[in-house]
């Protein structure tokens, strides 16, 4: 049916007059014996279609003769006169009411379409993309707390009139202000890097972005460890984000090299009598095989220091997390943050889209923070706010990081309410794409998708992600920038997110086909637009705090947002245990607790042992400790 307000198809004038005045002297003679005496004939009905029964009519026109024979004589006597009169008439006039009815249900049904959609978010069919990977079919929204999603969009309901006294758009705790950047200041503890360097060190870092920007910090550290010279490293090609783009497609190369010089010596290129060289023939090549996950700086010592020394080269195939957190000294962990944080700055290309997308759903274009002008560079302008805000339009957004992609729905081994064709659909993409997965789950006991999940081991669905954001009081009309976009599931999946919070937006759905071209086929280059958008948010939250992307945002946040940059960490294990409850849990009971669960994860810690300091970059090696005025 649709949507009140919606424009519908007219009601045909004509023939609705022509049919009226032969009902009219058709009813005026016999009213007790009729079929179509029913009051309800000619209202409009579910699916906007009009109660005009053709074969109810035609049936009282030609196969009751012997009501109408009980009608007074007058209409008998005239009726095959009326009708001979008439014939081609009546016959326009049904199959023109015939075509009008087909036309009206048409329109309807499209209006239908239009208004489920405009009911979910203006999220354009470009902006929420269907995985690939898994049948595509438009399949009805899954719903797995239907309870609390009525209780949530009543409180965002009544929200709507009472004077916002949300506290989330700000860090809560004013220690967070404490902490200022400092890695790239000289420290009497860094030693500068050695006049003769051991050799030439190469590094083809796999995996996407983040990952590949981890590996870049980490060969940093290893590099200067080793006392080699760095080529700038190779990002190699994956079958899985089918990007080609290298070092110079995402940073700037120069830049990099120049802030680095003081501390480590980096090259864009071999010199060309190493090139020709074949590493693996001559022992230089180094596979994830050869260094443990987490390697402390001793297994570098031994294990790769004398084959530089012997070959004046070394290359390192993979380098996914080789280079452990702790224990790691000053001067090493000193230059992954400056690395991180300082050295590598996106190409002038990424940051004008990616001003793009802030400006917008900003509505101003002017640098609102440290963290816009590391990130933006010159292409947000140092007008003030005041001058250059546009007048009733929205200044603040939130950044969701929805961690729901086909990849990790199945690898988690959870169920996520889509019955039995979604647990086949799962298990064959297991079997497509992690072989190795199935193969060990037929040795070990299963662990039951329900204690996964009690663990906090399931990935936050988007109707988690939503009632989590509505327990913390944002309003309906908050406007949400969405990272990535390739949500297992797609619209049917989204639906409840988008029914309490239409203001849901992607990259797409900001920029025009022409500004993402240039991107098009470069998954990492995309997934840098999204690091934009989710590390200068005013808030940002996120659905599992273990994705390097999540990681990585809220160490930049941490470091240079001065303490005014909020981020949203749940805490998968307690929702789990609330959301339990979602049959008999009431809604001031679940706001209390989903507030104290975010709280909690927002307090003021230094960085733990062994802890990311990509993540955490509280702590001596990274920050300086201002006091309190």
């Amino acid at each position: 049916m649709g949507k009140q307000g919606s424009p519908r198809s007219p009601r045909p004038k004509s023939v609705g007059a022509d049919l009226s005045l032969g009902m009219k002297e058709y009813q005026g003679r016999c009213p007790e014996t009729l079929p179509g005496s029913d009051p309800s004939l000619g209202r409009r009905i579910s699916g906007g279609d009009y109660n005009w029964n053709r074969n109810l009519l035609l049936h009282g026109l030609k196969n009751e003769p012997a009501k109408f024979g009980a009608c007074k004589g007058v209409y008998v006597g005239k009726k095959h006169t009326w009708f001979r009169k008439h014939v081609r008439s009546v016959v326009f006039m049904f199959g023109l009411m015939g075509f009008l009815f087909l036309l009206d249900s048409l329109m309807v049904s499209i209006f239908d379409s239009m208004n489920l959609q405009g009911s979910s978010a203006p999220i354009k069919s470009s902006g929420l993309k269907e995985d690939k990977s898994y049948p595509n079919e438009e399949k009805s929204p899954v719903l797995m707390y239907d309870r609390l999603l009525n209780l949530a969009s009543s409180a965002l309901a009544e929200k709507e009139f009472k004077q916002d006294s949300l506290n989330f758009w700000e860090e809560p705790y004013r220690h967070a202000s404490v902490w200022k950047p400092c890695a790239d200041r000289k420290s009497s503890k860094i030693i500068g890097k050695s006049e003769k360097s051991n050799g030439f060190m190469l590094v083809s870092a796999n995996g996407g972005l983040n990952q590949q920007r981890v590996a870049i910090c980490n060969a940093v550290a290893v590099a200067s460890l080793l006392n080699a010279t760095l080529v700038l490293p190779k990002f190699l090609y994956s079958n899985v984000w089918k990007d080609p783009s290298q070092f110079g497609d995402i940073y700037q190369e120069d830049y990099f090299i120049n802030i680095m010089k003081d501390e480590l010596e980096i090259v864009k290129e071999l010199p060309p009598h190493l090139e020709s060289l074949d590493m693996e023939a001559i022992g230089s090549l180094i596979t994830d095989a050869d260094i443990p996950k987490e390697a402390k700086p001793i297994e570098y010592v031994q294990k790769v220091l004398p084959l530089l020394l012997r070959n004046g080269v070394v290359h390192f195939l993979g380098f996914g997390n080789r280079l452990g957190f702790d224990p790691l000294p000053f001067k090493l962990q000193r230059l992954r943050c400056k690395c991180n944080f300082h050295a590598l700055k996106f190409v002038p290309k990424i940051q004008r889209v990616g001003s793009l997308l802030v400006q917008r759903i900003r509505k101003y274009d002017a640098a609102k923070s440290r963290l816009d002008k590391q990130l933006l560079g010159n292409f947000m302008s140092n007008i003030p706010l005041k001058e250059n805000h546009a007048e009733g339009g929205p200044s603040k957004y939130l950044a969701l990081h929805l961690r729901f992609e086909v990849d990790m729905v199945a690898y988690s081994l959870c169920e996520f309410g889509g019955g039995e064709n979604e647990q086949k659909e799962l298990q064959a993409y297991r079997e497509t794409h992690f072989p190795l997965l199935i193969e060990r789950l037929k040795n070990v006991k299963p662990v039951s998708p329900t204690q996964r999940r009690k663990l906090g081991k399931c990935p936050l669905t988007p109707e988690e992600a939503a009632l989590v954001l509505s327990g913390l009081g944002f309003k309906r009309g908050t406007y949400i920038y969405l990272a990535g976009s390739h949500i297992y599931g797609g619209q049917s999946r989204m639906h409840p997110f988008t029914n309490l919070y239409p203001n849901l937006v992607t990259k797409e759905d900001l920029l025009s086909p022409g500004e993402l071209e240039p991107f098009r086929n470069f998954s990492s280059q995309l997934a840098a637009l999204d690091f934009i958008a989710c590390a200068t948010a005013d808030v940002f939250a996120m659905t599992d705090s273990g994705s390097q992307l999540s990681s990585l945002v809220s160490g930049f946040r941490t470091y240079y947002g001065g303490g005014r940059a909020p981020t949203l960490r749940p805490n998968k294990k307690r929702l789990a245990a609330i959301l339990m409850e979602s049959r008999t849990i009431e809604w001031k009971s679940f706001e209390e607790r989903v507030k104290k669960m975010i709280e909690e994860g927002q307090r003021v810690r230094v960085r733990g042992f062994g802890r990311s300091i990509y993540r955490q970059p509280r702590c001596p090696q990274c920050m300086c400790k201002s006091h309190l005025h």
